[in-house]
This record gives C-alpha cells, structure tokens and sequence, in this order.
C-alpha cells in the first residue's frame, strides 16, 4: 500500500485507529524530504500492513503546528492511537526498518497498562 496524505481532515480518525501508523511530515523545498520520500516509499510498499502518511507541512501549516513540528523531515509512529515514536531528520532505510520492527515489537498492553498508572497518579 502506497503512502496517502494526510489533512487535518483525515489525521485524527487515520492515527487513532488501531494498528501502526508512520507519519512524515515534510515540505517540497526541504532536501533531506525529499531525500527521506523515496525511503519512506519503499517501506510503504513493503508493509502493506501498516499505515503509511504524508503531511506537507506548508499546505498543512495548522496540522504541523498542532504536532509541534519544528524541523523537518519528522517521522511519527502510532500504534492503536498511542504516539510511540517522534523524531526529526531523515532515515536511512536500514533505520527505518529498525524502527518498523521495533514499533510492531511493542507491548501495547503493557504501554496502555503504564499509560493508565499514571494518568491516576
């Protein structure tokens, strides 16, 4: 599956929905984007499983100010609506893939159980 774009009309109810989702946020002027896109692509390509959106971030100003975007390319990862991972800079695909893994390796109950914990402390 091929990566989609995001809107601030489709943000929320794509990253609150169960499953992973990587999002890259970037802008056409930007070279290490532009570097990162066909990366991000392939990994797209090769985990149909796995949602997989862009976010221009100058047609998106609100969305990446919102997210607090202050340097980009920033990769986002989500898992069941829980924010997981949040980096600027460019991957290399050997990175990215890492970070695939590691991000579907997650206990999520154990993460939604400490999420809990401390939202009563």
């Amino acid at each position: 599956m091929a990566s989609m774009e995001l809107t601030a009309k489709n943000f929320e109810p794509t990253i609150t929905s169960p499953g992973t989702v990587f999002v890259d946020f970037w802008a056409a002027w930007c070279g290490p984007c532009r570097n990162f896109a066909p990366v991000f692509e392939a990994a797209s390509e090769k985990y149909p499983d796995i949602t997989f959106g862009k976010i221009d971030t100058e047609a998106e100003q609100g969305l990446a100010a919102a997210a607090n975007i202050t340097s980009i390319p920033t990769l986002m990862a989500f898992r069941d609506g829980i924010l997981v991972f949040s980096q600027p800079g460019a991957l290399p695909a050997e990175a990215l893939e890492d970070l695939i893994g590691q991000v579907q390796g997650l206990d999520m109950d154990a993460i939604k159980k400490d999420i809990a914990a401390s939202a009563t402390a």
